[in-house]
């Protein structure tokens, strides 16, 4: 009997390894909590604070909230599939950390789109910053504590900020100007010939950066190529850009009035001069930016043209998008 106790104890400690401590969860998920801290678990409609790191099973990273320096604030969501990230985080409480084996397979049901990449799991690395429960709360009353805390979280953002700014400047060793509005800039290349005038149309080469160097957006294909950001559906090709009138963020709308045709120069632009406390998309609130831009060409506007009806700033992806879509009615 004690042998037969004996093989089933190393049984199950051979098996546990083959899973590498991983526990199993629904739809085929996997998760080792590497640290628990006892609270109560997350429920659905909870806000929550979480910085995490999305990987293949090949160790590629897809994305980063370290990389872009701020943690992904939401409410807990039901559900959308068996199995995947927000069925692992509920197993999570404030504080608590664990790796996530979200099945690809049982994600994207057959006639789904699934991702571009090989592997049979996407990889979360999850830390629960903060837990805001919904429990018996008024919505009042839970939006009221969600502000605070959001308010509380800028105000460490938005002071630390030009420390940052500042200590990216002195480890790259550049000899920036710095403009009334706050817009640090490096020529790091002479063009010829006059400066863009408000209204004109600038063609750019450019390079989008993170302090921390990482590439997220360019319309230089080496250069996607070189970071892994290359995206076969995109036109990687000098993009235009109306100068001055308020079509872009403020940091391009003052910067590319600095060049002149051929130049090339490196900006630093704060996040008051970039999306500011509401950031965009993947950029986060507070996020200062860096940009390596290539001024090509310039064109002045047909003085017998209409005048533009006045729109909302574009980001440099809708203007991508934009010229993809006119060159496609050619």
């Amino acid at each position: 009997m004690k042998k037969n106790l004996m093989f089933l104890a190393f049984a199950a400690l051979g098996l546990a390894s083959c899973n590498g401590g991983f526990k199993k969860g629904t739809g085929g998920l996997l998760y080792d909590i590497h640290v628990d801290k006892g609270g109560a678990k997350i429920k659905e409609g909870d806000f929550i604070s979480l910085n995490l790191v999305a990987k293949t099973d090949g160790d590629s990273v897809l994305m980063s909230t370290y990389e872009a320096g701020h943690p992904i604030v939401t409410l807990l969501q039901k559900a959308q599939a068996g199995g995947d990230i927000f069925a692992g985080v509920r197993l999570l409480a404030e504080g608590d950390s664990a790796t996530i084996k979200t099945n690809i397979d049982s994600i994207y049901k057959k006639g789904t789109r699934r991702p571009p990449f090989k592997g049979k799991y996407i990889v979360y690395e999850v830390k629960i910053e903060k837990v805001i429960p919904k429990g018996t709360l008024s919505d009042t009353a839970f939006n009221s504590r969600i502000t605070r805390y959001m308010k509380a979280q800028a105000d460490v953002l938005r002071k630390a900020e030009p420390a940052k700014i500042k200590k990216y400047i002195d480890d790259n060793k550049l000899a920036v100007t710095t403009t009334p509005s706050g817009l640090n800039y490096v020529m790091t290349k002479q063009g010829t010939g006059d400066k863009p005038a408000v209204g004109d149309t600038a063609e750019v080469l450019y390079t989008a950066k993170y302090l921390n160097g990482k590439v997220f957006e360019t319309n230089i294909k080496e250069v996607a190529q070189q970071n892994k950001t290359y995206n076969p559906g995109m036109q990687y090709k000098a993009i235009r850009i109306p100068v001055g009138v308020k079509g872009v963020i403020p940091g391009w709308d003052e910067g590319l009035l600095l060049l002149n045709k051929g130049a090339k120069a490196t900006f630093v632009i704060p996040s008051k001069l970039a999306y500011g406390e509401q950031g965009y998309q993947i950029i986060q609130p507070f996020t200062p930016l860096v940009f390596d831009v290539e001024l090509v060409s310039i064109t002045h506007p047909d003085p017998n043209a209409k005048k533009a009806v006045p729109q909302a700033p574009m980001t440099l992806q809708q203007l991508q998008q934009q010229a993809k879509q006119q060159q496609t009615k050619k």
